[in-house]
């Protein structure tokens, strides 16, 4: 006779009630949009324009994180220096920060009466109200998430690789790029999957510092919470678009990495 274990039992209630939670709104919204409207709400020429702008904006993000992050994550795994706990507080500090506090301190930073206003209207740069600021509003919150995945991969890598490397007579410059950034490659990949979903996924810093303007700054999450208030139907469909990528680029992350870094995702 089997005996069933209060704590084993215990233990499998939670996970069934966790994965019910989780799970039901998501499936929610599929089953609140049958195929038919999903497709047709799809070709409303705005939902188009969003998710056009939305892939455009995080590609161009994911360019600027991948070449100022690579380099930045490897001085952090590879260098001991006073201060470093604090640098790498501060570089994932926005991991932390509310929407709506990221999109004021970029205002505060960059905006007209920021405190580099002055300087980036003398230059002709215009932030706000334009796409080139959703793609700095991206950069910001998404930055993080690459920069600790990327981190923790490039410690992981044998040292004494890189020493052979250099014995053999190879820059530490050849080396990053010849052994660390391969050795490193599936961390790197999957810490760019994950802050590509962020950036997918960003609405309040995004409204806050460069707006919601139809082509020009409304990205997908924008154009969802302006159809919540007018057409249910298309919001489901544009929200589904999203949960689709969303999952897609996260299972990516368990399929290309094989692991996922644990200086990310334990917090």
């Amino acid at each position: 006779m089997r005996v069933v274990r209060p704590f084993g039992a215990l233990v499998t209630l939670a996970l069934a009630l966790a994965l019910c939670f989780l799970t039901l709104p998501v499936v929610a919204i599929f089953a609140g949009a049958g195929p038919r409207e999903l497709v047709a709400s799809l070709g409303d020429p705005g939902a188009l324009d969003a998710l056009s702008l939305s892939l455009k904006a995080t590609l161009a993000a994911l360019a600027v994180i991948v070449v100022v992050g690579a380099p930045a994550a490897y001085v952090l795994a590879t260098r001991s220096f006073r201060g470093r706990s604090a640098v790498i507080t501060l570089v994932e500090l926005p991991l932390v920060l509310p929407p709506a506090v990221a999109g004021i301190a970029l205002l505060a930073a960059l905006g007209p009466q920021g405190l580099l206003g002055g300087w980036l209207e003398d230059a002709g740069v215009r932030l706000v109200f334009e796409t080139a600021g959703v793609i700095v509003a991206l950069v910001f919150v998404a930055a993080p998430f690459f920069l600790s995945q990327a981190q923790a991969a490039f410690s992981a890598v044998d040292r004494t690789w890189l020493e052979a490397s250099r014995t053999l007579g190879a820059s530490e410059a050849r080396t990053f790029l010849s052994v660390m950034v391969p050795s490193a490659l599936p961390g790197l990949l999957s810490g760019l999957a994950l802050a590509w979903g962020r950036a997918l996924g960003e609405f309040g810093a995004t409204l806050i510092f460069a707006g919601s303007l139809s082509g020009v700054t409304q990205t997908t999450p924008l154009a969802i919470y302006e159809l919540f208030a007018t057409d249910l139907t298309a919001a489901l469909a544009l929200s589904a678009v999203l949960v689709a990528i969303s999952g897609a680029l996260l299972l990516s992350v368990k399929l290309v990495g094989g692991r996922v870094a644990p200086g990310l995702l334990a917090r």
